[in-house]
């Protein structure tokens, strides 16, 4: 029989295999739904996009962030923080110098990379003389994440230097710094200080570094912006293992700016070495001292006593006497009767009385005690003075006077507080005058209203007294002070400054006063050329001078300062002095031989 031909053959295995596949397990291939696929497609699409923007994100917006954070691991700044500006007196001469000095940086990365804490530890402490266990513990402390490089040292010497190169440490670095110089403590409160940087300064200032210096008090301080420079840096360059390979000035610092000042150096010198002379031997650490050209308003002299060591600030901190704490723009005192000028022109312009009317001096006043009727009030006079008129009460500064033109006295009407309160203001009185330092303090001005607020107390004609003669709540500034004398002298005055700053500032007028002013100059005067004035000891300068002397008493009325303030020359002036002694032994008389020969000296050297 013959065999068919094209026949298959079946494959035992396959058999086996196609009747396995039948029923539940059996398994067919059957072709994705369109659904499925665009599905996938669109997964797959999404997933591009996503993958590429961050690419593009990555490279493109942040790629600059990256790369810096990139190139921190390999190469890092350290700032090279930029001299500070000179400071001049008016005729050039350099109150403050910047003195050349080495400094030691420990980069602690770097320190942590090539384990050189032990070498770090032994030459702090046996090269530059610190306590191993304080640099320790402070390296501990340090954030690594905000802080690589620290000081080790500042102003270190040429020995500590060349010990520290030799060492050959990879982390340890000496760069040339510099740091203020004060030279002379008479300029300390004009000039101030620096200090390095607080955490909030640096958020405050993103220009400022870690290491960086910023004015702390006087003209530091209030031109701290114009002073500091632009820091440089120098670049710690690292290959990619994160090895040291070269250390370089990547950008020079730029200095700061020249800051002239209207202080008169020569003149500042002798005024302070003289104020310290007679503070000394009256056995006192405090005062001030104050002198201003009227026209205007530039600072010439400014000290404040006791005074102190700008370069070693630390030392006062603790100091009972207050070094650092400047009396002439932060103090707040009772004027006494150097206020009295004020209150003459006051009562002229009330009508109160004319320069001829008569007051008598008994030596004191008595009003009724609403308390004590049997217990009459009883206001003293420095002494008994009899008949006075304006200019002899301005010249002997008769207490009872300025308390009757004050507050009134039996048939006679006073100024009033109220009314003494508008010409307070109307002098400048209770208002900053604007002076180019920081941390001026403002008058304290009395009233009726916060009296009976502050004390549950009405104000009685006795409060008015009180401040008729610059005593009770009246508390102006130095600088209040002077410059309402020199308001009567000139009929205005401009802002004080030590660093001109364009046209000068008027803060206070007296145009509507004018007619008054006269009269008050006068009595001024007769404080100095009659030999019955409180400063007749200035009559024999060779140069015309007005003042008025003051002797406010403080401490519960256990202890009085002494105060003189005053103008030459008398017909157009040219410099206001103000001097205070503070605890005087003999009130005025302590202050009116510094004027003296502060207004001599001036004269000789400045206007002859």
């Amino acid at each position: 029989m013959a065999k068919r031909k094209n026949q298959k053959r079946i494959d035992f295995d396959e058999v086996i295999s196609d009747s396995i596949s039948d029923g539940e397990l059996n398994i067919r291939e059957t072709p994705l739904t369109s659904n499925v696929s665009s599905a996938v497609f669109l997964v797959a699409v999404v997933v591009g996009v996503i993958f590429v923007g961050r690419i593009v994100f990555l490279t493109g917006v942040e790629g600059s962030s990256y790369r810096e954070r990139a190139e921190s691991n390999t190469n890092q700044d350290i700032p090279l923080i930029a001299p500070r500006g000179i400071i001049l007196d008016r005729n050039g001469e350099a109150l403050v110098e910047n003195q050349v000095i080495f400094t030691v940086f420990l980069q602690l990365d770097e320190m942590i990379r090539s384990g050189e804490r032990e070498i770090v530890l032994r030459a702090a402490e046996e090269v530059l003389g610190l306590e191993r266990d304080e640099v320790a513990k402070h390296l501990e402390d340090t954030n690594l994440e905000s802080v690589t490089d620290v000081i080790l040292k500042r102003d270190v010497t040429r020995e500590q230097v060349i010990a520290i190169e030799t060492l050959n440490t990879k982390s340890l670095i000496v760069e040339e710094d510099f740091k203020r110089k004060y030279d002379d403590p008479a300029f300390s409160h004009i000039v101030g200080y620096v200090g390095l940087v607080t955490s909030e300064d640096l958020v405050r200032d993103e220009n400022l570094a870690l290491n960086d210096f910023i004015g702390q008090a006087g003209l530091e301080a209030f031109y701290d912006d114009v002073l500091r420079g632009e820091n440089g840096s120098v670049t710690i360059f690292r290959n990619a293992k994160g090895d040291l390979e070269s250390v370089k000035r990547t950008r020079e610092p730029i200095a700061g700016h020249e800051l002239q000042t209207t202080i008169d150096a020569e003149f500042q010198k002798y005024f302070y070495n003289r104020m310290l002379q007679e503070l000394t031997s009256l056995g006192r650490t405090s005062g001030a001292g104050l002198a201003i050209n009227p026209e205007n308003g530039e600072v010439l002299a400014l000290m404040s006593f006791p005074s102190f060591d700008a370069n070693n600030v630390s030392e006062y901190l603790d100091n009972a006497n207050q070094p650092l704490f400047n009396r002439v723009v932060s103090g707040l005192y009772s004027p006494g009767s150097a206020i009295k000028p004020i209150h003459a022109v006051a009562a002229l312009a009330e009508g109160v009385v004319d320069p001829s009317t008569q007051i008598f001096s008994a030596g004191y006043i008595e009003i009724p005690n609403p308390y004590f009727p049997d217990s009459p009030s009883r206001f003293v006079d420095w002494k008994a003075h009899g008949w006075v008129d304006l200019h002899s009460a301005i010249a002997v500064s008769s207490n009872v006077y300025f308390y009757v033109i004050g507050g009134g006295f039996e048939n006679m009407r006073g100024v009033g507080i109220e009314k003494l309160r508008e010409y307070w203001q109307e002098f400048g009185l209770g208002n900053s005058t604007g002076i180019d330092l920081p941390g001026e303090a403002v008058g304290f001005l009395p009233s009726p209203d916060e009296k009976e607020e502050r004390t549950g107390s009405i104000w009685r004609v006795g409060d008015t007294y009180n401040v008729a003669i610059g005593q009770g709540d009246l508390k102006i500034s130095l600088l209040e002070l002077l410059n309402g004398v020199i308001a009567i002298a000139e009929g205005k005055a401009v802002r004080p400054h030590l660093v001109e700053s364009g046209e000068a500032q008027e803060i206070v007028n007296l145009s509507d006063l004018s007619a008054f002013l006269g009269d008050v100059r006068e009595g001024m005067e007769d404080v100095v050329d009659k030999d019955y004035g409180s400063a007749h000891l200035l009559g024999d300068l060779p140069i015309k001078v007005a003042a008025k002397t003051g002797t406010p008493q403080i401490a519960g009325n256990t202890k009085t300062n002494a105060l003189i303030v005053g103008y030459t020359p008398t017909e157009n002036p040219k410099i206001a002095v103000l001097i205070l002694v503070e605890d005087a032994k003999e009130g005025s008389l302590n202050v009116i031989p510094i004027a003296r020969d502060v207004f001599g000296w001036y004269y000789e050297n400045r206007l002859k």
